[in-house]
């Protein structure tokens, strides 16, 4: 909780414990200020990553790779359409993407590994069990100097739509951070608790009032405190923290400060109506809560970088597992479900982030933990599949407007330039971080210092 006292009627003396006491933000014992003094770190960059999971694994077909060429039980069921990029085609449903496809890169050879349901791509062997994101806030520093900017945000359907269902944490937890203490965790609105409570920094439409009565009160326990001894001995950094709601943090976390319109452009609710959802699949709720939320989800995590968050992890339900079995959609229906959507989304947050002249600070990855079976089952789905995965790459001041590596005939495994996971974390890690003044810093972890030596950045994007 957040706790101010004057200890005692009319006194204004302060024991410096008591000055700001921030329960769920003192993480592993820190204090605020403390935190944000750790945030002065000098071999980060000023770069953002959102990390857009695409959760139970996309299809590479109906995606980015259509292999029109290939046997019909092969090629994309949803045909193709053609792109900014001549020759490049993508999946029929991405059509709002295939126009901006000079403004990014795909990935045709990335390989995830193995078949299994889980979230290595973002939380696994490769990241020390860690969220992508909690590695470079053990670099970074939990909060960004002058702000307090959380550096590591996650970003789940709650935050912007209360109705939405819990996480699912079956297949893996986007929150950890392994080794690394609970402090590097990423801060979750719309969580219960912790930080999350003590900030207010759930989203305003539930919670303004309770923002603005917080901010009264420091108004008014800071007037009290002008001209004290105590509060003119705090350090720098306490002084930053006692001030760090009064600077706005929280209305980073704000939708209603966007243009009506520009939110309007964003939301991918109107795309699903639930009485469009077939009652024949177990994951009716998952698709209805990935189309309300993806679109203002992204809009978020875009104000949060614009802002000073360094990664935001992205991502709704379990909504792209294709099988056509009891709990699934077949892949035709699917990519109406769930691949409009994202289209829509994706698509709006790149126009945007170029309207913002924000291209080169801010990077965007969109991929799952695998692709999908070359060739499709008997009921129109496609099983699990590791051999080959699709990869999207935007911004961060990489190259963009091209294909790296190709995919064999059968869209199955690559046949030029295989991409690994090491390879994928390399690229965002040396995107956000000067690795090599990094690996002779002193502080750091041997095990991460030893994560960032492992992997290439992807040849072609840097």
């Amino acid at each position: 909780m957040l706790t101010f006292s004057d200890q005692g009627h009319g006194s204004s003396r302060l024991q410096r414990r008591d000055f700001l006491r921030i329960g769920g933000l003192g993480l592993g014992g820190l204090g605020l200020g403390d935190l944000m003094a750790a945030s002065q770190k000098k071999l980060i960059k000023d770069k953002s990553v959102i990390f857009l999971f695409m959760h139970g694994g996309p299809s590479q077909f109906e995606t980015f790779d259509p292999k029109m060429d290939a046997p019909s039980e092969i090629r994309s069921v949803t045909g193709e359409i053609k792109t900014a990029l001549p020759g490049i085609t993508f999946g029929g449903t991405f059509e709002r993407l295939a126009k901006l496809a000079d403004k990014f890169s795909i990935v045709r050879s990335f390989v995830t590994g193995d078949a299994v349901h889980d979230i290595k791509t973002i939380v696994g062997k490769d990241t020390l069990k860690a969220n992508l994101g909690s590695l470079y806030s053990r670099i970074a520093g939990p909060l960004r100097q002058g702000s307090a900017m959380p550096t590591n945000v996650a970003l789940f359907p709650q935050a912007v739509d209360a109705k939405t269902g819990p996480v699912i944490k079956q297949f893996g937890d986007f929150t950890s951070s392994g080794e690394l203490g609970a402090t590097f965790q990423p801060f979750v609105p719309g969580a219960s608790g912790g930080a999350q409570a003590d900030m207010t920094l759930s989203m305003p439409m539930v919670r303004l009032d309770d923002r603005r009565a917080l901010l009264a009160s420091l108004d008014q326990w800071k007037r009290k405190m002008d001209g004290s001894a105590t509060v003119g001995g705090m350090s720098e950094f306490q002084t930053q923290a006692f001030d760090v709601l009064r600077r706005g943090v929280s209305d980073a976390f704000d939708l209603s400060k966007e243009d009506p319109r520009l939110i309007e452009r964003y939301d991918t609710a109107p795309l699903l109506p639930k009485d469009r959802i077939s009652t024949e699949w177990r994951n009716r709720e998952h698709y209805a809560d990935n189309a309300a939320t993806l679109g203002k989800l992204l809009l978020l995590a875009r104000r949060l970088c614009e802002r000073g968050c360094g990664f935001v992890t992205v991502t709704t339900s379990f909504v792209w597992d294709m099988h056509a079995d009891i709990n699934n959609a077949p892949v035709r229906t699917g990519m109406d479900y769930v691949g409009r959507p994202f289209d829509h989304a994706v698509s709006a947050l790149i126009e945007d982030i170029e309207a913002r002249g924000l291209g080169e600070k801010i990077m965007l990855v969109c991929c799952g933990e695998m692709g999908r079976s070359p060739k499709l089952n008997a009921k129109g789905g496609r099983d699990h599949w590791g051999g080959l995965a699709p990869l999207m790459i935007y911004g961060g001041g990489l190259k963009m407007g091209q294909v790296i590596g190709q995919s064999a005939r059968n869209g199955g495994e690559p046949s030029s330039q295989p991409v690994t996971i090491p390879d994928l974390i390399a690229t965002i890690m040396h995107t956000l971080v000067d690795v090599a003044e990094a690996r002779v810093t002193d502080g750091l972890p041997a095990n991460l210092l030893n994560l960032l030596s492992r992997g290439e950045p992807i040849r072609g994007l840097v």
